[in-house]
């Protein structure tokens, strides 16, 4: 655990240059993240002791490289599963591709990184934020909803299932015989909702979503077409 660090990300990226120091599921951790970064290059900062940002080293990845981009959704997944251990009574669920969402209020962001030879999975769970520490109204934290994080159950049960996830992945060879698909399409609280989708070239796409495709991709309806979104902003019109 870091006193401090600008990005735990960042920080991995570097150290894991040595592989025997740094092997598979190697992890770094700090509550006082400064200089965090979301998806898009946005900033993420926090108040010291109010989040926690951990930041998973994965060498042990899927050969096909299409099989590899489900790796943020199996984090989504993971970190759902374990967050939703410590909030029995409440929605947890993943904003596609990897936000996790609680009672459709966001309470962890994740990004994953690859690097020439492992992929880095960060994630920020906001954990002792006050509701005016929070930078959006559409956030939230454990304290807001009234409850004291367990901080090693929740990283124990997130490293373990996302290992198992990656490691069932691997030998599979894709999403749907794994079980990923499956498991990403449950937890999915985007699947069903009216979106709109910011992609490249300040496109706007706006219509239902109603399905992950085989390769993790957003299935979006707009005037009885699907369009498979890869990549882009995505905000729920209406309310998870």
């Amino acid at each position: 655990m870091l006193s401090e660090a600008g990005s735990t990300n960042a920080v991995l990226r570097e150290r894991s240059v040595d592989a025997r120091a740094w092997p598979h599921l190697s992890v770094l951790l700090t509550d006082n993240q400064t200089a965090g970064r979301g998806r898009l290059d946005r900033t993420w900062t926090a108040p010291a002791g109010a989040s926690l940002a951990v930041s998973v080293l994965l060498r042990r990845l899927p050969s096909a490289v299409d099989a590899r981009g489900w790796i943020p959704l199996a984090a989504g997944v993971a970190m759902a599963d374990a967050i939703a251990e410590q909030l029995p009574g409440h929605e947890v669920a993943v904003k596609w591709p990897n936000d996790v969402l609680v009672d459709g209020h966001k309470i962890c962001g994740i990004l994953a990184e690859a690097t020439h030879d492992a992929v880095i999975v960060g994630s920020g769970v906001n954990t002792a934020m006050t509701a005016s520490d929070l930078p959006v109204s559409t956030a939230t934290s454990f304290a807001v909803l009234g409850a004291e994080v367990d901080a090693d159950r929740l990283l124990s049960a997130y490293l373990g299932e996302l290992d198992t996830l990656v490691a069932t992945l691997a030998a599979a060879g894709d999403a749907v015989s794994s079980g990923l698909h499956a498991a990403a399409g449950d937890r999915c609280a985007t699947i069903g909702l009216e979106v709109r989708v910011s992609l490249p070239g300040d496109r706007v796409l706006v219509g239902t979503a109603t399905a992950l495709d085989p390769d993790g991709r957003l299935l979006v309806r707009h005037d009885g077409i699907d369009t498979a979104v890869s990549a882009g902003d995505v905000v729920h019109v209406r309310p998870a």
